[in-house]
């Protein structure tokens, strides 16, 4: 039995993300931990289309982030995405971001969210089937 499971992209620092002085605003390192996150639901059957055709939505409730260093406009990141198995009905990530070019650790957070019924809004306090079944056929439980 796996505990997590780990995703990476590398993506470039777009002009529209850095400021006058050319390094990133510290709000696009959520925006990166997005990134990974969808990147990471697409390659594994659980993007948000995924999780919204099953009938649910899966809102954040707890976000963290440790600045390291600063990126800057050019360059490249790597975006680590690392689900970890839960019994609770929750899906908890964890994020490191590294510089492509030096290695070095830039940022790293985390992420929980939680399932809420699509039409109703109403809190999933029980694991959905179709996530249970997703965790079993990775070997995640």
């Amino acid at each position: 039995m796996k505990k997590s499971l780990t995703e990476s992209i590398d993506i470039s620092v777009k002009f529209n993300e850095a400021d006058p002085l050319g390094i990133v605003w510290h709000g696009h390192y959520i925006r990166y931990f997005e990134d990974g996150r969808e990147d990471f639901g697409i390659k594994h059957g659980l993007s948000y289309l995924d999780v919204f055709n099953q009938g649910f939505v899966t809102p954040i409730i707890s976000i963290q982030c440790d600045y390291k260093r600063p990126l800057k406009y050019g360059d490249r990141l790597i975006i680590k995405s690392t689900f970890f198995h839960c019994d609770a009905a929750k899906i908890k990530f964890t994020y490191n971001i590294f510089n492509a070019q030096t290695l070095e650790q830039v940022a790293n957070g985390s992420s929980i969210q939680v399932f809420l019924n699509k039409n109703t809004m109403a809190l999933q306090l029980t694991n959905p089937l179709f996530f249970e079944e997703w965790k079993n056929k990775l070997d995640l439980i």
